[in-house]
């Protein structure tokens, strides 16, 4: 831990009721706050690479990062974005199956691996949250298929945005979205199309059509305001029990 990492009481964590702590006690609270330690990393960092060992796994707690696959001939799938109270790493594996990149600065809640793989085996509600986080993380990866292999490229904009959305929405505790809604954008143009399959050019288009439709505003490149989020869920095929997972 450096003079920049924070210090965060768990009580205090802003993604406590959201993270692989959530349905923590009060003494397995007291037993992840002695294992823990904090890092922040700038914008690029590494944070896990495919094949190689992770001696830490994290939660992020600030921040946005990207978990990609790199093909032998150089291309690159982005095929999850994760957020604060996303975890990285698996109990059981010693490495990581993707890299996992920094898109943003990012300040991580981080385990030794061994330490917290005790703690699974050890504290039931932590074992119980974490495959509650890996279902649900199935079921995206399914969505996901979805928005890959079916949508068009306006649609997977419109499920993109009105995920994040919902994500942004949900660590600070707040209910379904609904009509004007602030979005932060955690990644570029260029990392938006990664992410969704699409080029910076066709990415730059769609949110141009969407705007002139009057679905959205472009208030910065860090920002953009959802008008109507059931409009814009109509064009994401969206029946409205959720977006698919960015």
């Amino acid at each position: 831990m450096t003079a920049h990492d924070p210090v965060i009481a768990c009580g205090n964590c802003p993604i406590r009721h959201n993270a692989i702590c959530a349905e923590c006690e009060a003494d397995e609270l007291s037993m992840l706050e002695r294992a823990k330690s904090y890092k922040t990393v700038p914008v690029g960092t590494p944070l896990a690479r495919a094949g190689e060992p992770l001696s830490h796994f994290s939660s992020l707690v600030k921040g946005c990062a990207a978990m990609s696959r790199t093909l032998e001939d150089g291309r690159r799938q982005t095929v999850g974005l994760l957020l604060p109270s996303d975890f990285i790493g698996r109990p059981g594996r010693a490495t990581s199956p993707f890299d996992v990149t920094a898109l943003s600065e990012v300040t991580l809640c981080r385990f030794e691996r061994t330490a917290f793989e005790r703690i699974v085996r050890d504290t039931p509600h932590v074992a119980s949250r974490l495959l509650t986080m890996t279902l649900d993380e199935l079921d995206a990866a399914r969505d996901w298929a979805v928005v890959l292999g079916r949508m068009t490229a306006r649609e997977k904009l419109a499920a993109f945005l009105l995920n994040l959305a919902q994500r942004q929405r949900s660590v600070r505790g707040m209910a379904r979205p609904s009509g004007k809604i602030l979005v932060a954008l955690p990644m570029s143009r260029e990392q938006m199309g990664d992410h969704l399959g699409l080029t910076i050019e066709t990415i730059s288009r769609q949110i141009t059509a969407l705007r002139k439709d009057g679905l959205i505003e472009v208030p910065s490149r860090q920002d953009i305001r959802i008008l109507d989020y059931d409009a814009l869920a109509f064009e994401a095929g969206d029946d409205g029990d959720g977006a698919p997972i960015a």
